[in-house]
């Protein structure tokens, strides 16, 4: 599923995870795919479960990276406002409200963020964990995960 690229999603943490839920729909339902379009022993020979699986894998595997890329997109954008938001704090030591919002500005990227990386390499891990057992024997992908 394509994103949007746009810089208000970053800034409402809110809105970007609901993003991502909405990205990872994918994975959550990969268990329904997979039993739904592979064959069971009976089925075999009516449904090409190589062809099946090969799809699933580049689904899953654009899905992953587009979510890696929005996710490490938002880190940065949000460090290089912590960053500005420093500099601006070095010049106006006295301002409490640029030290506030430099506070929440650090919270969000540090700790919500990489949070979020943390959740999607579970998802990602537990996805290719459902794939592996189920299309070990119908389709071997690339090296390359």
């Amino acid at each position: 599923m394509a994103a949007p690229s746009g810089v208000r999603t970053c800034e409402d943490f809110a809105e970007f995870q609901d993003l991502l839920r909405v990205m990872r729909t994918i994975d959550d339902r990969i268990v329904h795919e997979l039993n739904t379009s592979l064959p069971t022993a009976s089925f075999a020979g009516k449904v090409d479960a190589n062809q099946t699986c090969k799809e699933l894998y580049q689904s899953l595997m654009e899905a992953h990276a587009s979510r890696e890329k929005i996710i490490k997109s938002c880190i940065a954008q949000t460090s290089n406002v912590v960053k500005t938001l420093r500099e601006k704090r070095e010049k106006a030591q006295d301002d409490i409200a640029l030290l506030k919002q430099l506070r929440q500005e650090q919270t969000k990227v540090m700790k919500l963020m990489q949070s979020e990386l943390n959740v999607e390499e579970v998802v990602n891990d537990r996805s290719w964990k459902v794939f592996n057992e189920r299309c070990r024997i119908h389709y071997k992908p690339p090296k390359s995960q």
